[in-house]
């Protein structure tokens, strides 16, 4: 490996082996710690207070919300680890050793296999919730649903280290120089886990939110229709409340959100660097990754009166008075 000359080193002890640091105009350097750490601390502030608030507020102990508080985790490790690494990656050299790469690597994969379990068990949620309403109580438990995220947890970890094992057994393997840290995964490989982590979920949510609104607008019209009354109820009781239909809305915009905030990262790593701009695939597609960390808890803030209500308690410390885990949120 060649180094040019006045180049600065990261590891100056290899001068034939080191990686050069990244050397970019100061103004972009700070615009990108700016934009990073703004995004990291957003993200780990609003996620922290879906998690406090869910796990504080008795009443906030439902099936959906354990399914919101497994993803708000994810959604805290994003913020919280991954953003301050791309941010390392991207500005410095990577002096952090060979097992924390791998870590971080691994970490990587789990989070974003894990949400998309999560994104998977929330639209089975509303599926049962507004197409089979009078068993949904039955069928979909708390019990059954913390079971269903640590399999869907134990899933991700269990898949994520078969793709990155060789970085633990072999690592550097496609390093080309001492100070980076990257994860290469073989063009087959990752084309069939593109398949099993992506397209597969994707459509399994898709079709399922596709039968959800078919019934939601059944249920609209049938409310507007001028029916008697009797008719009426006899159409609408087997179907869902007007509750269930706008929490089906609510985390309908929350699907959306994240396959379009995913779609142009899975685009990428199956074209690969080579096919798309460098730029595009360096900086706005991992801002489009991340981005979507710190929309979910947004989207809570807009639809979810629980929410805005759990924030004002946890912000003026009502909640450390006794009691308050009793606290009427609904």
């Amino acid at each position: 490996m060649e180094v040019e000359d006045g180049a600065e080193l990261c590891f100056p002890q290899f001068q034939n082996t080191s990686c050069t640091k990244p050397s970019s105009p100061w103004p972009q350097t700070l615009l990108i710690y700016i934009v990073w750490y703004s995004l990291s601390l957003t993200t780990v502030t609003l996620n922290l207070l879906i998690i406090i608030s869910v796990s504080h507020f008795r009443q906030l102990h439902t099936p959906t919300n354990i399914l919101l508080l497994s993803l708000a985790v994810s959604d805290l490790l994003v913020g919280l680890v991954l953003m301050p690494g791309e941010i390392l990656k991207k500005t410095s050299c990577w002096f952090l050793g060979d097992f924390v790469c791998f870590l971080y690597n691994y970490l990587s994969s789990i989070i974003a296999t894990s949400s998309l379990g999560d994104m998977v068990l929330i639209s089975v949620d509303r599926y049962v919730a507004i197409c089979d309403p009078l068993h949904y109580n039955t069928r979909i438990t708390v019990n059954r649903v913390k079971l269903s995220v640590f399999l869907c947890w134990l899933y991700s970890a269990s898949y994520s280290f078969l793709l990155v094992k060789d970085d633990l057994t072999q690592p550097r393997r496609y390093n080309s120089c001492y100070g980076e840290c990257v994860l290469v995964i073989d063009y087959v490989i990752k084309a069939v886990d593109m398949v099993l982590s992506f397209i597969v979920p994707v459509t399994i949510i898709v079709a399922l939110y596709l039968r959800v609104f078919a019934v939601a607008v059944s249920q609209a019209r049938a409310m507007r229709s001028h029916i008697t009354a009797v008719t009426l109820q006899l159409s609408v009781t087997p179907k869902a409340k007007k509750s269930e239909l706008k929490a089906a809305r609510t985390l309908g915009v929350l699907v959306v959100v994240y396959l379009i905030c995913f779609c142009p990262y899975y685009s990428v790593s199956l074209a690969g660097d080579s096919l798309v701009n460098a730029l595009y695939a360096s900086f706005i597609v991992p801002i489009f990754y991340f981005l979507n960390s710190g929309l979910n808890p947004m989207i809570y803030a807009l639809f979810y009166p629980w929410f805005r209500k759990a924030v004002k308690l946890i912000v003026t410390l009502q909640i450390l008075q006794p009691g308050s885990r009793e606290t009427n949120m609904l």
